[in-house]
């Protein structure tokens, strides 16, 4: 009886609507946060509040991601999962809509870390939701369609600053973002009315870029074939195992050095010569190495017996984009923000590294359960330096040292954690 009711629950959501819900929601994960990148000048002058002030936004998103991924799992199991998806969908419509029309700074604060919340719920509960409810090759189409529109969000949010112009282009540029989101919210009210209350099943909790990983071999080689792996934890304490360290620090450094050029870059072009539009642009061409990278990162850690090499090419790459940013802005912006977005795959490798890392699915929830919080906070505190560093100095100088000098720490704790070792076999030698 057990068995029918699961299935009749994965089939109660058509595949149709399943792509749409995918694909509004994916779209919608980093517009309202990106977006805002080109026209945070133009707000903190709006609000007449300093850099340091406006920089609490920039470090927004790591601080929510950090507190939801801790906090959206046990909501979920209580309320189920579609209609923690719906909440979440509700707060990022809220914020979104009320947010351009709001004319003091705290307001407008407390009205972006709603719609970041509701951002992170469906960032973290949106892989488990497609995984309770479709099954084979429609989980691999749906979690490609999330890959993707989620890259291209990044990537399509800055945009919005070019299409108004004036003193309440800001507003505009912002509030368009509702459009989509609405979309969003009908959609998600409709599934609910299938769902109902969802609550997850054991296991359906994984990483997005695992799941699409475990689904496309599944799918390559016949069931009977796949090696057994290992469902019990060794033990032991994740806080003492230096590859687990090593792959939060790496994480969180990767992290805020993405959450930096969300918050800042643009800020920082245009103060140095670069036009808004040109500023705008090269955010948007950064965030379409993500699609790429999600793509060829996973393919690359497949195929070669060793990817230490890889964090030191891409954190080579990194501190060599801000360094033209600080030295040359304005003679290859473009290039610059190239340099940045491959630099930027870090990202797709670290949470490759989850999995390819450990031998146990049990120790994998586990490490992404300590490697992505931990990681959010550091991502939270490093955008907010960088806004104090530069109302102190009234230059940018010492806010580009610092990321040049974490996206050197890149490599040392990138091939640390890069290494062929299994963080299973640090924890049982605990024993």
């Amino acid at each position: 009886m057990k068995v029918v009711d699961c299935v009749a629950k994965k089939l109660t959501v058509g595949f149709g609507l399943a792509v749409i819900a995918v694909a509004f929601t994916a779209v919608n994960l980093r517009a309202g946060i990106s977006s805002l990148a080109p026209v945070i000048g133009q707000v903190a002058d709006s609000f007449g509040v300093s850099n340091s002030t406006a920089g609490i936004l920039t470090s927004l998103p790591g601080f929510c991601f950090a507190i939801m991924g801790w906090s959206a799992v046990p909501i979920a199991r209580r309320l189920g999962l579609s209609p923690t998806l719906v909440a979440g969908s509700v707060a990022l419509l809220v914020g979104l809509a009320i947010r351009p029309f709001v004319n003091s700074y705290w307001p407008f604060l407390l009205l972006t870390v709603l719609l970041i919340a509701g951002i992170a719920v469906a960032n973290i509960l949106l892989p488990a939701w497609v995984k309770e409810h479709s099954q084979g090759t429609h989980q691999v189409r749906l979690m490609m369609i999330y890959t993707a529109a989620l890259g291209a969000s990044g990537a399509v949010g800055p945009l919005s600053a070019l299409l108004f112009s004036g003193s309440s282009a800001w507003r505009w540029s912002l509030g368009v973002w509702v459009v989509p989101v609405v979309v969003q919210v009908v959609v998600w009210t409709i599934v609910l009315s299938r769902t109902k209350k969802d609550v997850p099943s054991a296991g359906v909790m994984s990483d997005p870029e695992a799941l699409v990983e475990e689904l496309e071999n599944a799918e390559k080689k016949p069931a009977k074939t796949l090696p057994a792996q290992p469902v019990s934890d060794p033990g032991g304490s994740l806080i003492k195992s230096p590859t687990a360290i090593a792959m939060m620090l790496f994480f969180g450094i990767q992290s805020s050095g993405a959450y930096a050029q969300m918050g800042w870059l643009p800020a920082i072009l245009v103060e140095s010569g670069v036009s808004e539009a040109i500023a705008s642009i090269a955010l948007a061409v950064l965030g379409g190495f993500n699609v790429i990278g999600g793509v060829l990162m996973p393919w690359l850690l497949s195929r070669l017996n060793s990817v230490v090499s890889l964090p030191v090419i891409l954190g080579v790459v990194t501190a060599g984009g801000w360094l033209g940013v600080m030295f040359a802005p304005t003679a290859a912006p473009l290039v610059w923000a190239s340099m940045l977005g491959v630099g930027g795959m870090c990202f797709p490798l670290a949470l490759a590294l989850l999995t390819a890392r450990t031998r146990s699915p049990l120790v994998t929830a586990r490490l992404s359960g300590f490697v992505q919080p931990g990681g959010y906070i550091i991502a939270g505190i490093v955008p907010l330096l960088m806004g104090f560093l530069y109302s102190a100095t009234g230059t940018w100088d010492a806010a580009l040292i610092l990321v040049t000098v974490m996206s050197l720490a890149l490599i040392v704790f990138g091939v640390r954690a890069a290494r062929n070792v299994f963080i299973d076999d640090e924890l049982a030698r605990q024993q």
